[in-house]
C-alpha cells in the first residue's frame, strides 16, 4: 500500500492524482486561478499528508491584469505650469540672496510666504513675499503673478499702497522685495482695541475708500478688501495705513462689478 502521489521519483503514467485530473480541470479560460480537483477518496489515501504540485501554478502575471484591458482609458498625466516654466518674469533676474538676506517669516498666503529680509548693501529692512513656483499649476496662476507685479508698480507712488521695491526670481521661487510695515494688521489692532470710536473708525474708512477710488481711478480693481490686507507703517496710534496683497487684483473696466475673495465682498467700479 504505497503512497503514488508523493515524492519526485512518481513518474506520469503511474501517478495515481494525475490521472484523475484533465486539461479542462487544470487550465479554464477566464478563471482567476486553476483549482485541483479532488481525487476519489481511495485513489490518494496519504495526498493531505504530503503534497506536491499538481501540474503548473498559475503566478499573478498569467491573469489578465486591468493593464493588458485595452478597453481601459488611457490617463495622460500633465507636468505642472509652474515646474516647466522657464522664467515667470520673462527676464534675466539677479539673485535675490546676493542682494539680500532672509529673516524671520512674517505671514503666510495661499501661495506666498512674507520673510523679514534685510539689504546687504545698506542694512534696510524690508518685506519678502516668495512665491513658490510649484504652486503655480496652471497658466493662470502665472499669469497671476505677472500681473500682481505690473500692478503694484502701476500704482507706485501711493501713500497708502505697498510700495515694491523689486522682483526676482529662482529656480524655485518669484520673490517680492517691498516695504516693511511693522505695525501690523488692521484685524489685529481692532481684536487689541476690542472697538473703534464713531470718529476713530470714520478716519480709517476715510483713508480704505481713498485707496479703493485711487486704484479704481488708475483701472485696477483690488478684489481681495478685508482687515488682514490692510497694515499700518509702524506701532503709533497715528500710523499710515496701507493696502497689500494684489494676488487676485485686474484690470478692469468701467461698469465691471467682482464677487470674490475671501469674504465674498461685492467691489464695483
Amino acid at each position: 500500500m504505497g503512497n503514488t502521489c508523493a515524492g519526485p521519483s512518481a513518474t506520469a503514467d503511474r501517478h495515481g492524482f494525475f490521472s484523475t485530473v484533465s486539461v479542462a480541470v487544470l487550465w479554464r479560460p477566464g478563471a482567476a486561478r486553476a483549482e485541483p480537483a479532488v481525487p476519489p477518496p481511495d485513489s490518494c489515501p496519504s495526498m493531505c499528508s504530503s503534497t506536491s504540485s499538481a501540474g503548473p501554478d498559475l503566478d499573478d502575471s498569467d491573469l489578465s491584469s486591468p493593464s493588458s484591458d485595452p478597453n481601459k482609458p488611457k490617463v495622460k498625466r500633465v507636468q505642472s505650469a509652474g515646474l516647466i516654466a522657464e522664467s515667470v518674469l520673462k527676464r534675466d533676474s539677479e539673485r535675490i540672496k546676493d542682494l539680500y538676506t532672509l529673516g524671520k517669516k512674517l505671514g503666510q498666503g495661499q501661495f506666498g510666504t512674507t520673510y523679514k529680509c534685510v539689504e546687504k548693501a545698506t542694512g534696510k529692512e524690508f518685506a519678502c513675499k516668495s512665491i513658490a513656483k510649484r504652486k503655480l499649476v496652471t497658466e493662470e496662476d502665472v499669469e497671476d503673478v505677472r500681473r500682481e507685479i505690473q500692478i503694484m508698480h502701476h500704482l507706485a507712488g501711493h501713500p497708502n499702497v505697498i510700495s515694491i521695491v523689486g522682483a526676482y526670481e529662482d529656480a524655485v521661487a518669484v520673490h517680492l522685495v517691498m516695504e516693511l510695515c511693522a505695525g501690523g494688521e488692521l484685524f489685529d489692532r481692532i481684536i487689541q482695541r476690542g472697538h473703534y470710536s464713531e470718529k476713530a473708525a470714520a478716519q480709517l474708512a476715510r483713508v480704505i475708500i481713498g485707496i479703493v477710488e485711487a486704484c479704481h481711478s488708475l483701472g485696477v480693481m483690488h478684489r481681495d478688501l478685508k482687515p488682514e490686507n490692510f497694515l499700518f507703517v509702524n506701532q503709533k496710534e497715528d500710523s499710515p495705513l496701507k493696502t497689500i496683497d494684489f494676488g487676485l487684483s485686474i484690470f478692469f473696466k468701467p461698469g465691471l462689478a467682482s464677487i470674490l475673495g475671501a469674504d465674498c465682498s461685492v467691489e464695483r467700479a
